[in-house]
């Protein structure tokens, strides 16, 4: 059955040149949260592709009946379309996001340019997760986690509650993306908060030393918590990641 999907929640998409740039919305939330990033990108003349993935932007039990090959099979599709328009594809992700624009530059090799990661997800040594693949066949669902924003007044369209058989799927990603972290080779620009209260700084760290590249930028959102692209430090991420884009796409 078609879910309806929530006024704000829907894809972004936009043809311009030939440097194209796929953004990837995180674990709960939807495209609203990437939205401002990507009409930036826009705005600079850039091809850009924002997919809402399943089961986000509904519903939380919608997404309760998607895995995490559904979300990466939206996200493939948004990358082969653009690779296929474009010259250049940039993978941009926030939190999950961040998973599956890393998955995007393990699986494309040199079919990507290059990375731009906000507080990306990685693995997770959060205790509580644990008892995950037990507790997913008792409990539907827990209290979310979305909404970490610095910022007064500033909302997430995310969902009040985490499905747990989501989440579980969500972590076999995260181990699989982790250990095939040393496949990129591509430039990065990471960006995270030090201050946030879903994904902790580890996973930062544990990219930075894993990733092969040798073109690395990590800068610290000092002024915002896990959402940052909603948050006080959204303009400093927008102008670092034109920046970047054209750096490694040499776009004038």
């Amino acid at each position: 059955m078609t879910m309806q999907v929530l006024p704000g929640a829907e894809p972004f998409s936009h043809d311009g040149n030939d440097v194209g740039v796929l953004v990837c919305h995180g674990f709960t939330g939807s495209p609203q949260s990437m939205r401002p990033i990507a009409k930036r990108c826009a705005d600079e003349g850039f091809t850009v592709r924002l997919p809402r993935l399943p089961g986000h932007g509904t519903t939380w039990q919608d997404l309760n009946r998607t895995t995490w090959q559904d979300w990466w099979q939206a996200v493939d599709a948004a990358y082969r379309e653009l690779a296929a328009r474009t010259q250049h594809v940039v993978a941009v992700g926030m939190s999950m996001g961040g998973t599956l624009a890393t998955l995007v530059a393990e699986t494309h090799g040199r079919g990507v340019d290059g990375l731009v990661l906000i507080n990306p997800a990685f693995e997770m040594k959060d205790l509580r997760l644990k008892a995950l693949p037990l507790l997913q066949h008792v409990v539907p669902s827990i209290a979310a986690l979305g909404g970490d924003i610095k910022k007064p007044g500033v909302q997430e369209l995310a969902y009040e509650r985490t499905p747990l058989k989501a989440l579980q799927s969500q972590r076999q990603m995260w181990a699989q993306v982790t250990r095939d972290l040393p496949q990129v080779t591509q430039p990065v620009l990471l960006m995270h908060s030090p201050e946030d209260h879903i994904v902790p700084p580890e996973c930062s760290e544990l990219f930075m030393a894993r990733a092969s590249s040798t073109d690395k930028t990590e800068l610290l959102l000092t002024n915002s918590y896990h959402v940052a692209t909603l948050d006080n430090d959204a303009p400093l991420i927008e102008d670092e990641t034109v920046k970047f884009i054209r750096r490694v796409t040499g776009a004038s």
